[in-house]
């Protein structure tokens, strides 16, 4: 019978079991006849074919290929396990944790406390794990059960929104801080001119008064900056659209940023009067006005500030503003555009300044698809430079 099998251990139990009849007294016809239907019945109802272990490994390798292919391009980290063994990683998966991980056991491969006890617990979970793959990293790690044999764990990145969080606590700390200050001068200044109004003289409550004014005034700008860094962050998605010639608003704005009394050290240098870009023109003009005054301001009571615009390679209007002042330390030119950073705070707050003047800066110059670049040498003096796109039929 084609496919089919002789079972011969059956067989031999049906002999055996035969036998066993006998012995126990039933008749000699009656035995064989049970086991001639015993034997029989094997043919009558053969036994599938015992599938080739060729195709079973077959079989399972096009089961993993499937499941390869379905995790591999996925947006999200993703790693499949054969109880705690890595045997697949899809891209993003070997990009994150390392190519150096299929192999091995997940609890060696990500080598974390809180992965570890994750994956050490049944039926899986959800836990968030700080510096997976870097110190300040942030994931979110899932397990999901298959089946008592294979898990499926997934990484979501939450690093960036830990970064925002953090950044708006900061932000509401150091604005907190920058507002109470002049507020306590205010309030300390007011209240002792109130109960001691009598006894001062006054020359000193002039004083008093001037320091106030002062400080309110301080206050009042640091407001102002605050809502408008407020309004450029909240515009930095909306590119603008406006054609405008700039060189009348770098002259237009380098004038209102020195004001009628320090105009004389700005040194403008305009390379050409018909370099145009979209843009939108309150934002470049408070662009500038913030370079010239911090320059001017932290340039040297007495030094030259050069203002110039030229050309620049692939299509570019380029804005530089020189000072000659002391110059800036390296290890303070990465963060000068953060909000509320001063490389000297007595000097900046004696000046007028919020500390918010190079974080506007860079927010519009971004918006404006621009770059930014902020160059120092200490007893050189600080140079900054704005790069904009020029529209292209300006080039």
């Amino acid at each position: 019978m084609e496919g089919s099998r002789i079972p011969a251990a059956a067989i031999a139990l049906a002999i055996v079991s035969g036998a066993a009849l006998l012995f126990a007294g039933v008749g000699f016809a009656l035995s064989m006849a049970l086991v001639g239907v015993w034997i029989l019945s094997f043919w009558l109802v053969p036994l599938p074919p015992p599938e080739p272990r060729t195709k079973r490994v077959e079989a399972l390798q096009i089961s993993r290929s499937g499941m390869r292919d379905l995790i591999e391009h996925s947006g999200l980290p993703l790693l499949l396990l054969d109880n705690n063994r890595i045997i697949m990683a899809n891209a993003n998966a070997r990009e994150a944790v390392g190519k150096h991980i299929l192999g091995q056991d997940a609890r060696v491969a990500l080598r974390h406390p809180a992965a570890v006890d994750l994956l050490s617990r049944k039926g899986g979970g959800s836990i968030t794990v700080q510096g997976l793959t870097g110190p300040k990293s942030n994931w979110q790690m899932t397990i999901q059960q298959i089946d008592e044999r294979y898990s499926l764990v997934e990484l979501i990145n939450r690093t960036s929104e830990a970064d925002v969080s953090q950044a708006h606590t900061d932000f509401v700390a150091n604005a907190s801080h920058e507002l109470r200050t002049p507020l306590a001068s205010i309030i300390g200044y007011m209240e002792t001119l109130e109960d001691e109004a009598e006894d001062i003289p006054p020359k000193q409550a002039r004083k008093f008064y001037a320091t106030v004014l002062r400080e309110a005034r301080r206050l009042q700008t640091l407001v102002d900056d605050l809502m408008s860094l407020s309004r450029v962050e909240a515009e930095k998605h909306d590119q603008p659209r406006e054609p405008l010639k700039i060189a009348p608003i770098i002259r237009q704005s380098s004038r209102d940023g020195a004001g009628l009394e320090r105009f004389d050290r700005v040194a403008l240098s305009i390379e050409e009067d018909d370099l145009r870009v979209r843009g939108d023109s309150r934002q470049l003009e408070q662009l500038v006005r913030n370079l010239v005054d911090n320059a001017l301001k932290y340039g040297g009571a007495e030094e030259q500030v050069d203002v110039s615009l030229t050309r620049g390679e692939r299509d570019m209007a380029i804005l530089t503003v020189r000072d000659h002042g002391e110059g800036i330390a390296p290890e303070h030119l990465p963060h000068l555009t953060r909000r509320f950073y001063r490389t000297d705070p007595g000097r900046s707050r004696a000046a007028g300044g919020t500390g918010l003047g190079l974080a506007i800066c860079k927010h519009i110059v971004e918006r404006h698809r621009g770059r930014l670049d902020i160059d120092s040498k200490q007893g050189d003096g600080t140079t900054v430079t704005v790069r904009l796109p020029l529209m292209q039929d300006a080039a």
